[in-house]
């Protein structure tokens, strides 16, 4: 049986969340909004029958099982513990730091009967898939280099809010990059252990954001990871982000091996053995039929459809509508991969500061709050 969903944001990935979850049988009973006035705008647009700005609202909703969280990274982990313990299902985005990523790990390790998946919805992208498979099958060889480039337009909204604040969780690293460090734990099967990174925030102000405010979060980063092995064994990766990129949306990964090379351009997968005369496609796109949002790059978009789809298979198979098999979402994301995201995203922005490359320390317990003000009352009691 499908459960009710209750959907925490107004932006345009709960625009197009929407409609996708209704066509796949779904009941959306309820929305958050940060305002009553934006929740009442999109709910009457969507024909959702209930909207609040009050997250409690939404969360104890008796028609209510599954929650989808797509907000400010600076709120989900409230969100997402709290709806982890009232006893409700959850598919949410990044959260803004790793000591709230950790907390959303313990809520969901408390909890291993409830649904917890971070909104990753890469993974799910067919060409990505495909790309896994052939990778395991050996389509490459020994897997040596991934290379990531992801160039767009501004991913500042048009007037100044968290996607302006690097400490918010703003930013071409946290934002998109975030996804990549994940999609590269999923095809290669492996985790960074040390990071080299440059961010950059060339546009500080433009015409809607100026006076005495500036943009503080990155619109370029570049970064190095090595993954799996140690010393000179494991996958080289890195990765490009540019958004200061008129034109149109370019969105490719690449993975090198010793026998050939992989690569998803957009929605399709192209691959070509060493000494073959030219790449062939593997995987083509047979085309969108949904909604369309230009604020959500195709290949997010086809990964969210497949995703939603995935859910259903998920829920489908249990009479109890809490109730959900772990098969059809396996590939998804866990909270503890969400954690390992951001403990790298971190590190990257680190190695930015220091010029030096950084090790990825995944977090085993919760620090404690009270950690630096112990250690200035131990300076002044010397």
């Amino acid at each position: 049986m499908l459960p009710g969903v209750g959907v925490f944001g107004t932006g345009s990935t709960a625009r197009v969340l929407v409609p996708l979850l209704k066509a796949e049988g779904f009941e959306v009973h309820a929305l958050w909004g940060r305002s009553e006035e934006e929740a009442c705008c999109l709910a009457k647009e969507l024909g959702i029958p209930f909207h609040t700005s009050r997250s409690d609202d939404v969360l104890l909703h008796q028609d209510v099982d599954l929650v989808c969280i797509y907000i400010p990274p600076s709120m989900t982990r409230q969100i997402a513990v709290k709806a982890l313990g009232i006893g409700k299902n959850v598919v949410c985005e990044k959260a803004a730091t790793a000591v709230d990523s950790f907390k959303m790990v313990t809520a969901a390790r408390y909890y291993p009967q409830l649904l917890s998946i971070m909104g990753n919805t890469l993974r799910f992208l067919p060409a990505f898939v495909a790309m896994r498979q052939l990778l395991v099958e050996g389509y490459v060889g020994e897997l040596q280099v991934c290379d990531v480039r992801v160039y767009g337009p501004s991913l500042l909204d048009e007037s100044y809010g968290w996607t302006c604040e690097e400490l918010m969780g703003g930013g071409g690293l946290h934002t998109v990059g975030s996804s990549i460090i994940d999609l590269l734990s999923y095809l290669t099967g492996a985790r960074a252990h040390r990071v080299h990174g440059l961010l950059r925030t060339f546009v500080q102000q433009n015409g809607l954001i100026r006076g005495i405010r500036r943009v503080t979060s990155d619109d370029f980063c570049f970064f190095q990871m090595l993954m799996g092995g140690s010393g000179s064994g494991g996958v080289c990766c890195t990765v490009t982000l540019n958004f200061n990129m008129p034109g149109s949306f370019v969105h490719e990964v690449m993975v090198v091996g010793s026998s050939g090379r992989l690569v998803a351009r957009g929605t399709e997968l192209y691959g070509q053995r060493n000494g073959s005369k030219g790449e062939e496609l593997l995987l083509s796109d047979s085309g969108w039929v949904g909604p369309e949002v230009k604020e959500m790059p195709l290949p997010h978009l086809r990964g969210l459809s497949s995703m939603i789809k995935a859910l259903r298979q998920s829920f489908q198979a249990h009479e109890e509508r809490r109730s959900w098999a772990r098969g059809p979402v396996a590939m998804a994301p866990t909270f503890e991969d969400g954690l390992y995201v951001q403990t790298v995203v971190e590190a990257v922005k680190r190695s930015s500061s220091s010029g030096e490359w950084e090790c990825v320390e995944i977090m085993s317990q919760e620090p404690d709050p009270n950690h630096n003000l112990c250690e200035a009352l131990q300076r002044n009691k010397n």
